[in-house]
């Protein structure tokens, strides 16, 4: 399965992200006061979203970032983005919106007038939905050197065969367009620059190359590398949890006692070959090319959690709690001139379905719905749209309709719940289902919905006029 962040295809198959990607389930019983894109399931995957969680709860700093490329009209499918940012941002988060006008002009190919212009319809919206400028952050790609500064660090840990394998690049591939993907990368982690703390990005899940590319850079941006270990010896991961139950259910076992225990002909070697080395678990701290004085300091550091033993290139923490280890760690690499970023952490979100099928596109008015767009024209856009109906009204009542495969019932699925209210929108799931609701009278009712969504958004962004205009990025 291949993803094209810059494509124009949507994703058939969600399971398969899942599967061949790592994403998880989103899991929305534990986040406080979820939002309504969360109970509904239109947000369905995420990765490490639990230390966003547990900063939510805990009252503890954490960051979201998410943002756009100025190539095209903004329509109702990106305000999703949006209003998980404001809904984040409210919730206490340091919050980051940024303008990717270079990866706009270097994948895309536009030009810096219409980037500009496409910059300030973003940042209206955003405003309109309840984004505070003053307590969070609007920057623009080519005007942050910070962030350019970060992005060529983040370059000389990749290279192109990375890069080829995330994305599919190939020799035809402009220079400008891999470097886009660094500044991506950067922005990510941006948030993390000052100080380090877990980082949320909402977004479609086409995105997600860049986020598999951070992850790894964020990795490799560190001094230390935090793991499990059983013996001075390294015994690799896919074997760790194997030995782990092991010396679980035995006491004062040898390595070379175990590896008659286990079955896999693999791990029993490397075990052997350890001979009569007690195993006992322990957390290992990994040097990355750490200055001595930064590994020095660690090792006198984490002695107040417990018993240190030192190696020429990592040190084994006893009895210590790893998240106690983990974070001494970070707040000595910082100490000493490093990052200590955290892996970005993301949460996903299913496409809008366009009002004429396939994905809802800024270069196909007729698939969306501009927020620029007049209240009657996209009245008339829904009452035009594809629905997941029978042919007839006697079929619909007979056999129900396809609301899973119906544009206009996601005008319903999508909404703000100021809007239309979990209840609502289950309604009319249920009723287009079992064949109660007709075709005529839902589009009917969806285009009412959206038209008076449409102009009231659209009063908000003439308010927000003169914020966006003391902005610093516009």
């Amino acid at each position: 399965m291949e993803i094209d962040p810059w494509g124009s295809d949507s994703v058939e198959d969600y399971s398969r992200l899942f599967e061949e990607f790592g994403i998880d389930e989103f899991d929305a019983s534990d986040v406080p006061e979820p939002m309504e894109l969360m109970r509904r399931g239109i947000i369905f995957g995420e990765r490490d979203y639990d230390l966003v969680k547990e900063a939510m709860r805990e009252g503890e700093e954490y960051a979201a970032l998410s943002g756009f490329m100025p190539s095209g009209n903004l329509h109702i499918g990106h305000l999703m983005v949006l209003r998980e940012l404001v809904w984040h941002q409210e919730r206490g988060a340091d919050t980051y919106f940024v303008i990717a006008d270079l990866e706009a002009h270097s994948a895309r190919g536009m030009t810096w007038e219409e980037c500009e212009r496409y910059t300030r319809e973003y940042v209206l919206s955003l405003l309109a939905l309840g984004f505070d400028p003053e307590e969070g952050t609007v920057y623009r790609q080519s005007q942050n050197r910070e962030l350019q500064d970060l992005a060529f660090e983040l370059g000389e840990q990749t290279n192109f065969n990375e890069l080829n394998a995330i994305y599919g690049f190939d020799g035809e591939t402009n220079i400008g367009h891999m470097q886009s993907t660094l500044t991506q990368a950067a922005d990510i982690l941006y948030p993390q620059l000052e100080e380090p703390k877990p980082t949320v990005i909402p977004v479609g899940a086409d995105q997600d190359p860049h986020l598999r590319l951070t992850r790894g850079l964020a990795r490799r941006m560190r001094m230390f590398g935090v793991t499990e270990a059983y013996a001075s010896f390294e015994i690799e991961d896919e074997h760790k949890e194997a030995v782990r139950q092991a010396v679980e259910g035995l006491e004062d076992v040898t390595a070379a006692e175990l590896a008659e225990e286990v079955d896999d002909g693999e791990l029993s070697e490397r075990l052997r070959a350890g001979g009569d080395e007690e195993l006992k678990p322990r957390t290992r701290v990994l040097s990355r090319d750490a200055p001595e004085d930064a590994f020095d300091a660690l090792s006198d550091e984490l002695e107040s959690l417990g018993k240190v033993e030192r190696f020429e290139e990592h040190l084994d923490v006893y009895d210590a709690d790893r998240e106690d280890v983990e974070r001494i760690v970070r707040e000595v690499e910082v100490e000493h001139g490093g990052y200590g970023f955290y892996p970005p952490s993301s949460i996903y979100h299913r496409f809008m379905t366009g009002l004429t099928g396939g994905k809802m596109s800024s270069s196909v008015p007729k698939s969306h719905i501009a927020v620029t767009d007049e209240p009657d024209e996209a009245r008339e856009k829904v009452m035009s749209a594809t629905t997941g109906g029978r042919e007839t009204a006697e079929e619909q009542r007979r056999l129900g309709g396809e609301p899973d495969d119906c544009p206009v019932y996601e005008l319903y699925a999508y909404a703000d719940e100021e809007v239309c209210d979990d209840e609502h929108a289950e309604r009319v799931y249920e009723e287009c289902a079992n064949g109660e609701r007709l075709c005529g009278g839902c589009k009917s009712e969806a285009a009412d919905m959206t038209a008076d969504y449409l102009e009231e958004h659209q009063e908000k962004r003439e308010e927000a006029e003169e914020k966006v205009e003391e902005l610093d990025a516009l």
